[in-house]
């Protein structure tokens, strides 16, 4: 099979911050990292949880409502994938995620979708940790641009194993 974009990006090198991941036709693939990959500190699931239903809940009640595609998280609990219309400007996504982890970072309340009825896994939340990860990120995308989004390192070339990088 061929190997999937995403397994090309050296995760070695990978910083946290926000990508560009892919451009799949009028819809952009944001990679917005929040952990250091294969750093040993991971989101908890709790958290992660947590910050998906309020990421994903302030994503689509923002002003790009309807260009929202997707906000879900990455399975190896690093980050999460924004996938945006690209008629979003990549600086107007950078606001959006800004915006979004200051709300996460600054929410009180009841967790939206956190009823049993409302969610597959609704014991499992941990909003002082989504406030925690959304505090750090909205600390290392405070400055970020558009010259930013690029992934700033050279692809896994075929055939090198890990050890060898």
């Amino acid at each position: 099979m061929k190997k999937i974009a995403s397994f090309t990006v050296n995760h070695d090198k990978l910083e946290k911050g926000m990508y560009v991941s892919r451009i799949d036709g009028d819809v952009i693939t944001y990679d917005i990292r929040m952990k250091k990959p294969n750093g040993g500190d991971y989101l908890s699931n709790g958290a992660l949880h947590t910050f998906e239903h309020l990421f994903a809940t302030y994503a689509r009640n923002s002003a790009y409502a309807d260009q929202v595609i997707y906000v879900g998280p990455m399975g190896c609990r690093t980050g999460f994938y924004f996938l945006l219309r690209d008629s979003v400007a990549c600086a107007d996504a950078i606001h959006l995620v800004q915006d979004s982890f200051q709300y996460i970072a600054n929410f009180t309340g009841e967790i939206p979708g956190s009823h049993r009825w409302e969610c597959g896994n609704y014991l499992e939340h941990d909003l002082s940790g989504a406030k925690a990860v959304a505090k750090d990120m909205a600390a290392v995308l405070h400055d970020w641009d558009e010259d930013k989004l690029t992934y700033n390192e050279e692809p896994i070339k075929e055939g090198i194993h890990h050890e060898e990088l």
